[in-house]
């Protein structure tokens, strides 16, 4: 008699062949298995540490370490440009003005023929004088013949002393005439000279005063034109006396010292804040103080190539004078100003920020020069005053001008670690595919 065979029913979770059966899990139990297994990977190693409950981590701010050096003291003063040399030029021969040889507003150079006045009257009088110049060295040669005729007479008294003596005389006198008309001639060929009326300087020539036709230099020196040099350009400004006298009691005293020989270079700024590629030379500064103003005259030599330049214009010169020692710049909103004194926000090895009080110079370029107050290596802060809360610590980072910074970087996406990166995806995955395999058997 065949043995009786008895099955067992296996487990809910599997079977013998490994399938699943209806009792297995459904998909959302096995996703919540996956997150568990995720949540449980992620051991104390890898868990970022646990602060006090509601504590915030400190607030960034932007910082500038403080580094000392050597700092120009810059002051901005308005100024004028002026033409370097000026020549009016004007008619020194009386005449009908026949010819103008220049074209109105370019470039002359010193020598070249301008105008044309009538000059016929001077080549008359040019001749005249030649011939007069003639007639008096002929008389000379006739006195001078007859002197040395009586010289060996008068030592034989062939002759008179007397009229030895007078031959001599007329031989000085045909000199004298000589020396006379050529002295005319000298004059009447300069007369005709000024028919020709040239350019005194080189430079740029305006607009002619005075047209063809005209009787000019009768009487006075009629302008005909004007030429102006403006290359190179100078530039007159002015600077207050007290100024000038702190300025020079700062360098006695040696908190500040001088920029150069006379000054550093001087920077011209045109009216729309364009700055004149080129930097001027102080000259000079004027020995008086304007009684009216107050204010002492200064002037500097300006290159101007080309002629872009014009006299006249109004401009803003920066002139450095002097420079401070051991000087920080800082930019405009890292400083409090107030009546009662200026002061910056320095932050601590602590990570505290503390008010500091600091000693201003003048500003340029939108920065304060702080002449005391700060320490090297010091952090000063910058931006970031609102995330302040009270004596809380922050956390200092590299301050960038709006214009530099750097782009921020993308942040990265939040990546499970190894352990689950691999199960994770496998395991919400399983439990559909088993589902759907389950359902096809």
């Amino acid at each position: 008699m065949p043995t009786p065979v008895t099955h067992t029913r296996p487990a809910a979770h599997c079977t013998t062949s490994g399938q699943p059966t209806p009792d297995q899990p459904t998909p959302r139990a096995l996703l919540a298995l996956a997150l568990s297994a995720l949540l449980a990977a992620c051991g104390p190693g890898t868990s970022p540490p646990a602060g006090p409950p509601g504590a915030m981590p400190p607030a960034e701010v932007g910082v500038v370490t403080v580094k000392p050096g050597d700092v120009g003291l810059i002051t901005e003063l308005p100024g004028r440009l002026e033409a370097s040399r000026v020549a009016q030029v004007r008619a020194r021969a009386a005449g009908i003005l026949q010819k103008r040889l220049f074209v109105e507003g370019s470039d002359v150079k010193a020598g070249q023929p301008l105008f044309e006045i009538d000059a016929g009257p001077y080549q008359a009088a040019f001749a005249s004088a030649q011939a007069s110049q003639a007639r008096a060295e002929a008389n000379l040669m006739q006195a001078s013949a007859q002197a040395e005729r009586y010289k060996p007479l008068v030592a034989e008294q062939a002759v008179s002393q007397q009229e030895f003596v007078n031959a001599q005389a007329a031989q000085k006198q045909a000199e004298a005439d000589v020396a006379s008309a050529k002295a005319a001639v000298q004059t009447a060929r300069i007369n005709l000279a000024y028919a020709s009326v040239t350019a005194p300087i080189s430079g740029r020539i305006g607009r002619s005063l005075v047209t063809e036709g005209a009787l000019v230099g009768q009487g006075e020196a009629t302008p005909l034109a004007v030429i102006q040099q403006i290359d190179p350009l100078y530039v007159n400004f002015t600077q207050s006396a007290g100024e000038v006298i702190a300025l020079r009691r700062a360098m006695e005293s040696g908190q500040f010292k001088r920029a150069g020989a006379q000054a550093a270079s001087v920077r011209v700024l045109l009216d729309d804040g364009s700055e004149v590629p080129r930097p001027g030379k102080l000259l000079f500064s004027d020995l008086t103080v304007d009684a009216t103003t107050g204010q002492i005259m200064l002037r500097a030599e300006l290159p101007n190539p080309g002629g872009r330049l014009l006299p006249g214009l109004y401009v803003r010169v920066r002139l450095e004078q002097a420079q401070a020692s051991n000087a920080v710049t800082l930019p405009q909103q890292a400083v409090t100003r107030s009546p009662q004194g200026d002061s910056v926000m320095v932050v601590g090895t602590d990570g505290k920020v503390k008010p500091r009080p600091v000693k201003i110079g003048n500003q340029q370029a939108g920065q304060w020069v702080i002449l005391d107050g700060l320490k090297p290596g010091e952090q000063v802060m910058v931006d970031g005053f609102q995330k302040l809360r009270g004596d809380a610590p922050v956390k200092p980072v590299p301050w960038m001008a709006p214009g530099n910074k750097a782009p921020a970087p993308v942040a990265p996406a939040i990546a499970a670690p190894s352990g689950a990166a691999a199960s994770a995806p496998a395991l919400p995955a399983s439990g559909p595919a088993s589902a759907a395999s389950s359902a096809a058997r």
